[in-house]
């Protein structure tokens, strides 16, 4: 079983923060580091049923409240069961706490791929997209993350090795 959970405190409100999810895969998106990562799309507006993802992974929209939370079920790469899922949770005394959730079981070829790639990248790209939120909401990133090593020669070793060139599904 995986559980990957990455969180930060939001000086905002949740329903400021909130905001964030509902501009996913739109066009100011405020949220997802598409300057840094691919970009995530859908085959039609946030909503329970679309489809969509960004770069290999793939997912539907499985749950959706407007201005609290998001939750996508995977559908590839082979081998991942399970979910991941963005909300934003009020605090008592003031702000909220964002948080991005991956929970799922891996099956062959995942077992060997997630732990070896995926998590990596899926660590940074998340971080990315944590920071992006801190800095859209107006909240002091001490330290905004770098890229490990591995980080770096994974996505160096993508840039070399692009898969065989394909249409897009929701391009089309």
């Amino acid at each position: 079983m995986v559980r990957n959970v990455h969180e930060r405190r939001l000086r905002q409100s949740a329903a400021t923060a909130g905001s964030l999810i509902d501009s996913l895969a739109g066009p100011a998106d405020a949220l997802w580091p598409s300057d840094r990562w691919p970009a995530m799309r859908f085959d039609r507006p946030l909503g329970v049923g679309a489809r969509g993802g960004h770069g290999p992974i793939r997912y539907w929209i499985e749950e959706y409240e407007p201005g609290a939370r998001i939750r996508f079920r995977f559908t590839a790469p082979a081998g991942f069961d399970g979910f991941h899922e963005y909300e934003a949770v009020p605090l008592k005394d003031e702000g909220c706490l964002f948080r991005h959730s991956m929970v799922m079981e891996t099956r062959w070829p995942a077992t060997l791929t997630y732990p070896l790639v995926f998590r990596h990248l899926h660590d940074a790209l998340i971080e990315d997209s944590l920071d992006k939120a801190a800095d859209r909401t107006g909240t002091f990133t001490e330290r905004p993350q770098l890229w490990n090593r591995r980080v770096r020669l994974l996505r160096l070793l993508a840039a070399l090795f692009p898969r065989a060139a394909r249409p897009d599904p929701l391009t089309r």
